[in-house]
């Protein structure tokens, strides 16, 4: 019987030894992509280092920007900034949400990475817009109605707010109804609607129900505002009334369609 063809004898060697070696452009490929992975991995275990543990970006010093009342000290204080921590650890909104915690007075800040050894913290302090009595000091309340802070010195160009609601009447219903937060909002809305050399004029907020809000000037003139609706109406009117009648002492816009002035 005759045996294997020389062709039958070189398929078979062939398919007992495998594929063919990769030779040539393919090894070369992937030569490189194995090389690129490696680099991708140390690349990225020194960038974690340099991040985590190295101490290239490390914080070193904080800055305090836009105080007014508050002084930068305070506010390092209670911001409690880990000094030495890896820069990247530095959790920004907990030290936003301690500071507004701690420190009634700030109303925004804005904590910044300064890379690479750098914390700001860039404050905003409320503003007092209205006063109320507390004994013998002072509560500063915003434009928002929040009492952020207790003075014993009133601030200069801030009116007092006097709340004198009736416990009985439509005063007491007006009250039971609003609560004093809610007055103390309409008031703090009267203060931001009136005409700049009234504001400046103001000494004092009266508040007796929701409707029947008025105004003290230094002079002693009075103003009757009425509720805080319609309050760019009212300044208006304000204005025109008191650039017409120069010697009234007694102003009413509470329905600013039809003002009235009283007395000389």
């Amino acid at each position: 019987m005759a045996g294997p063809s020389t062709a039958e004898r070189g398929e078979r060697q062939q398919e007992s030894s495998g594929p063919p070696p990769v030779r040539g452009p393919g090894r070369a490929r992937l030569r490189t992509i194995v090389i690129l992975a490696v680099l991708a991995v140390l690349l990225g275990a020194g960038g974690t280092w340099v991040l985590y543990g190295s101490t290239w970006v490390r914080v070193e010093h904080v800055s305090v920007s836009g105080t007014r009342v508050l002084t930068p000290a305070e506010v390092l204080d209670a911001a409690a900034v880990p000094v030495g921590a890896p820069m990247i650890s530095v959790d920004t909104d907990g030290i936003e949400a301690r500071l507004r915690r701690k420190l009634p007075r700030i109303d925004t800040v804005d904590v910044v990475r300064a890379w690479p050894h750098g914390i700001g913290l860039k404050v905003t302090e409320r503003t007092p817009v209205l006063l109320s009595r507390k004994g013998r000091d002072f509560v500063e309340i915003d434009h928002e109605g929040v009492r952020f802070a207790t003075v014993s010195q009133a601030p200069n160009g801030v009116p007092a707010l006097e709340l004198s609601v009736s416990r009985t009447g439509s005063a007491a219903a007006s009250f039971r109804r609003f609560g004093t937060d809610r007055l103390v909002r309409e008031a703090v809305r009267v203060a931001g609607e009136l005409p700049a050399a009234v504001a400046a004029d103001t000494r004092t907020v009266q508040v007796r129900s929701y409707d029947a809000i008025s105004l003290v000037l230094a002079d002693g003139r009075t103003v009757a505002w009425g509720s805080s609706e319609n309050g760019r109406a009212k300044a208006r009117t304000l204005a025109a009334l008191m650039k017409a009648a120069p010697g009234a002492r007694h102003f009413d816009v509470s329905v600013p369609t039809a003002p009235a002035s009283s007395g000389s």
